[in-house]
């Protein structure tokens, strides 16, 4: 670790830094910019694209220099974006002036002015954020969930048939099979992944207040509203419209409940699974330099599934904040939601500590069938409800009590008590025999 991340507010950016330094490409002030620039330079490309009639002697060859300027933007080149920013006061018009500096070293700046032409600083701001969030899930978020998704799949099918006793209210239940459980939290990431993929990602662009004044008094021969969704969509998004002066987030904080729901199963995954080691169902390997307490030599912490559910649980709280607040503003806008969105990034780092740290934890489990087969055999009673049930499908007197009986003593209940109690039935010996053939162990349903 560098002197700069040991002198970071945020662990994000200092005891975590290397896992999260892919989002620096998304989420810095320096991505912020380059995203603007983006936008701004896309943006005249499509107004030379119509063509207004002052840029239709512009040269279409240069199209892919101008988009040279964003895909090539250096920190360095965005630091004087920020020099612009100390004199104008204003974040988004320092990115215009410095377009227009570049566009004088091209010389093309006798079209300068069409930079920016019409537009508001949040028809810049609320196309660049959910432009840099959609590529943030598709090129970080999504890959990592799907690893993640990949061995909780690949463990559901490894283990399928493994028998394992089940617990409710943390409590001896009908057995299941260790398989089935991983399937569990499969399906519903999955089902969650198939929404979020259904979301669409929106974006405002309409002028100062929505309804792109401007543009309309300007050129009111030009059908500009078409004009709006077919250059949001050129990039990906959806155009929100009508709106205010800014995107109503309503889309956006969909897009983040969905993501917190996709943690908050991962959370309850992680406390499975560390509940799982503490009864040993799993063994952890052993990484021979850790320790795993400054006075305990023997333990092993199951740390990766904790710091998982930590890192989730923070992502979830800034989630929840961005989206309940982000769809609130005063009449056609207040600037608490530029403020608040500067902190997108925030969450989706902790998801990238904790997805990471959910890797690394399920890489290190060891079954261990002895432990799951001995709490097993350590619980007979649980066959009670498939004994009942087959005693009531005969029509055999009180059979829910009867089992409530034989199981409530407070006694044992082992094999030969469970085989004792078959003999004093009364139903025929097909039955007697149909009912010695369960175990806790093929008791698992389907």
């Amino acid at each position: 670790m560098d002197n700069h991340a040991l002198l970071a507010v945020s662990p994000i950016d200092g005891r975590y830094a290397r896992q999260t330094a892919p989002l620096r490409e998304y989420f810095s002030e320096y991505a912020l910019i380059r995203y603007r620039v983006r936008v701004e330079i896309e943006y005249f490309i499509a107004l030379c694209e119509i063509p207004l009639p002052q840029l239709a002697d512009f040269d279409h060859s240069k199209f892919e220099a101008l988009r040279d300027i964003y895909r090539s933007l250096t920190p360095e080149e965005a630091a004087r974006v920020k020099d612009i920013e100390k004199v104008t006061n204003h974040d988004v018009k320092a990115v215009e002036y410095f377009i227009k500096e570049r566009f004088k070293e091209l010389h093309i700046e006798k079209w300068g002015e069409f930079v920016h032409f019409g537009l508001t600083s949040q028809d810049i701001n609320n196309t660049s954020v959910p432009l840099s969030l959609k590529e943030t899930v598709e090129n970080a978020f999504l890959p990592l969930v799907n690893e993640v998704l990949d061995t909780i799949r690949s463990m559901a099918e490894q283990w399928k048939d493994i028998p394992m006793l089940a617990k409710t209210h943390g409590q001896p239940a009908s057995p299941t099979r260790l398989g089935k459980e991983f399937k569990v939290f499969q399906v519903r990431i999955e089902e969650q992944l198939r929404q979020l993929s259904l979301l669409s990602y929106p974006a405002k662009f309409g002028g100062a207040t929505g309804n792109m004044n401007a543009h309309k008094v300007a050129y009111p021969g030009i059908d500009w509203i078409s004009f709006g969704d077919r250059f949001v969509a050129s990039l990906g998004l959806k155009r929100s419209f009508p709106t205010t002066q800014i995107e109503h987030y309503d889309n956006l904080a969909a897009i983040f409940d969905n993501i917190r729901r996709i943690n908050t199963i991962l959370i309850d995954f992680c406390r499975d699974i560390w509940t799982y080691i503490s009864m040993e169902y799993f063994h952890q390997k052993v990484n021979k330099n850790e320790v795993g307490s400054s006075a305990m030599p023997h333990k092993v912490n199951p740390i990766d599934f904790e710091n998982a559910e930590g890192n989730l649980g923070v992502a979830d709280a800034v989630l929840t904040h961005l989206s309940m607040k982000l769809p609130v503003s005063r009449l056609q806008r207040d600037l608490t939601d530029s403020t608040v969105l500067r902190n997108v990034g925030v969450p989706f780092a902790h998801d990238m500590i904790a997805l990471n740290s959910l890797k690394k934890g399920l890489g290190k489990l060891i079954l261990n069938e002895k432990a799951i087969e001995a709490d097993l055999e350590r619980n007979w009673a649980v066959v009670a409800e498939a004994i009942q049930t087959i005693l009531r499908r005969e029509n055999y007197p009180n059979p829910y009590e009867t089992l409530k009986a034989l199981t409530r003593t407070g006694e044992a209940i082992n094999h030969e008590t469970i085989a004792s109690f078959i003999e004093t039935l009364d139903v025929s010996e097909s039955v007697k025999e149909e009912l010695r053939t369960i175990t806790p162990q093929n008791y698992t349903g389907f």
